[in-house]
This record gives C-alpha cells, structure tokens and sequence, in this order.
C-alpha cells in the first residue's frame, strides 16, 4: 500500500462517522467558497436547521486544512476561498456510501418503531 493511500484511510477512520458540520461544509464545497459563502449554503441545504456559527466552521476548516481535507487560497479580493482536495472528496465518497447503507436500514425498520 502506498504512502497516500495509507494517509486517505488513516483520515477516513478519524472523521467517520462523520459530524453533521464536517459533512455539510465538504458538501458545501462542490464548487469554491468563502467562509460566509459556506455558512449560507449550509444555511439553504437544511432549510435553516443548521446556522454555523463562525467560530465552528473555521475551527473545522482549520482542521480540516491541517488534514488536506481541504485546500486554501486567495482569490482576486484577497478573500480567503475553501476547495476540497482529492482526499476530501474520497472522504466523502465513503461517508455518502455509510449514509446510503445507514438510510437503507433505517427504512427497512421504520415500521417497527410505530406502534
């Protein structure tokens, strides 16, 4: 096994099961975005129910970074602008692929919680 395949699933065991604020920011990241641009997304994917606050998201982003999860740059305003990296995205191949699975079960068993 190589060196980067070694580095991708020893960052997949650290962040999945994945928080609900790292998965919505990498989704946030389909294309690039600022850190309001990425709270606002957020904001509009879950119809309100999630407000990042400030100091969370770039917490997360910092670590993120930290991790090559994430690559950071400036762009032509000096604003500091967010992309996933390739790790970033096989991180959340894996992730969607548990979710599937996780939703999968949670409908095959939905009946058995409703009496």
């Amino acid at each position: 096994m190589d060196v980067i395949q070694l580095k991708i699933d020893k960052i997949i065991k650290s962040y999945i099961p994945m928080t609900e604020t790292a998965f919505y920011i990498l989704l946030s990241l389909t294309i690039p975005r600022h850190g309001y641009g990425i709270i606002k997304h957020v904001e509009e994917l879950t119809e309100g129910r999630i407000i990042l606050g400030s100091g969370t998201i770039y917490g997360t982003l910092k670590k993120m970074q930290r991790d090559e999860i994430v690559t950071v740059y400036a762009d032509e305003k000096r604003k500091t602008i967010y992309e996933i990296s390739s790790i970033g995205k096989e991180l959340m191949k894996k992730e969607i692929s548990r979710l599937k699975e996780l939703h999968k079960n949670a409908l095959r068993h939905e009946e058995e919680f409703n009496d």
